[in-house]
């Protein structure tokens, strides 16, 4: 300890003894580096979780549309209970697509009824959904095979359908189902292409795995439906969304009795209220991991005072031949931050592989869904400066009692 402390040397030396430290007394320094990997590895999985858990909310609300606004008729006994001026009917969405301003973009009706439909000796209840122009777009639908319905479909009574991929495989499976006909109720449909939905609604939607969409021209055909149980609307941007919102439903109210009531709703709160769902969960675990790691903070403390008090000697020798004040305080504050940096980058390893064992059973098992954990690498630079402060900090007091103490006194020690 005869070196500059500024020196290479000096840090050398320091290095050294500090290593020789930690190998006599392995057991301890373990014991004292476990809960540090425990608290790192917990920073590192809740911030991801919480990642992961946020864009998985977040996506599956903006995939369906955060400018999205969707209207119906309140009826608590169902639409058939309503009086028929009280029914939102495509005088309604045509007034809207007049009435709104331009930050509308599309507006569509939908409606649905329940029956049987029969293909190859096999037996469905399906919904069989009648859309108007502008559906597909509003609602995202990806058709996977054959192709969707053309204009004039919309003004015609030709009978041809679409199905869902789960409808499909299930009334003909091992085939293509698209050019296949398809008794549905008392039709025989023509079926041209299979869909689904980008990203599946929140709460009640007409689209279930078990549909059949039609034309709402057909639908009026076959049931004699002319009102819409669903009106949608999709403006031009998150920041429209208000105004179209208040526009479609003062149109609504306008066009009907006093005494109607209607719902008229967009996306916008449920994805702000996620986010700070989101927010307020990513805070909270990560409290509970610094918690963690506070509890392993105050175990290097208490398993280095006792250090202290069993190398007092070894202290007085260092300090007889000339060791500073200084240099044993940052002997022990190396040894607190080395048992807690090498046990940061433990809990680091840890978490690392155990994201990416999840997320190989996840790729093993495609039915659990499109979803990857994410390391984020702000968490990991979080887990270890975190950490290696935590053992810098709880170590101080240990260590000042080491420099503090007296070489005289020290040496009678035993």
């Amino acid at each position: 300890m005869k070196y500059g402390q500024n020196s290479a040397a000096f840090w050398g030396e320091t290095w050294a003894l500090t290593l020789q430290a930690l190998r006599v007394h392995k057991v301890r320094a373990a014991l004292a580096m476990l809960g540090v990997v425990i608290g790192s590895a917990c920073i590192v999985l809740v911030v991801t979780v919480a990642l992961t858990g946020r864009k998985y909310v977040l996506s599956q609300i903006e995939g369906i549309g955060a400018n999205l606004i969707y209207a119906y008729a309140i009826a608590p006994d169902g639409p058939e209970s309503l009086p028929r001026g009280d029914l939102i009917t495509p005088g309604d969405l045509q007034a809207i697509r007049e009435g709104v301003s331009s930050d509308l973009v599309n507006a569509a009706g939908a409606s649905a009824v329940s029956v049987t439909a029969f293909a190859n000796g096999q037996q469905r209840a399906v919904n069989l959904v009648g859309v108007t122009e502008g559906f597909r777009q509003i609602r995202h639908l990806q058709i996977l095979a054959g192709s969707y319905f053309v204009q004039d479909d919309f003004a015609s009574t030709n009978k041809i359908c679409l199905l869902t991929k789960p409808l499909g495989e299930r009334l003909f499976p091992r085939q293509n189902a698209v050019g296949q006909i398809v008794r549905v109720g008392e039709m025989d449909l023509n079926v041209i292409g299979i869909f689904q939905e980008r990203e599946a609604t929140l709460g009640a939607s007409e689209i279930v795995p078990q549909s059949v969409l039609v034309p709402f021209s057909l639908l009026h055909y076959y049931t004699g439906f002319d009102y819409f149980q669903n009106l949608y609307v999709q403006a031009s941007g998150a920041d429209a969304v208000p105004e179209v919102t208040s526009q479609v439903g003062a149109i609504l109210r306008v066009r009907h009795r006093a005494g109607a009531e209607y719902s008229v709703q967009n996306l916008m709160g449920v994805l702000q209220t996620a986010r700070d769902i989101a927010r307020a969960l990513t805070w909270i675990l990560v409290a509970i991991a610094l918690i963690a790691l506070t509890i392993s903070g105050i175990g290097i403390m208490n398993i280095m005072l006792v250090t202290v008090t069993e190398r007092t000697r070894e202290i007085g020798i260092l300090k007889a031949i000339g060791a500073t004040r200084e240099a044993i305080l940052y002997q022990f504050l190396l040894e607190a931050f080395t048992i807690s940096g090498a046990g940061a980058l433990g809990g680091i390893a840890i978490a690392v592989f155990l994201r990416a064992l999840v997320n190989f059973v996840i790729g093993v098992f495609p039915d659990v869904g499109n979803i990857t954990l994410p390391i984020s690498w702000v968490s990991v630079v979080l887990a270890f400066v975190v950490s290696c402060a935590t053992g810098l900090i709880f170590g101080y007091l240990p260590a000042n009692r080491a420099a503090r103490l007296q070489p005289i006194e020290s040496l009678r020690h035993e």
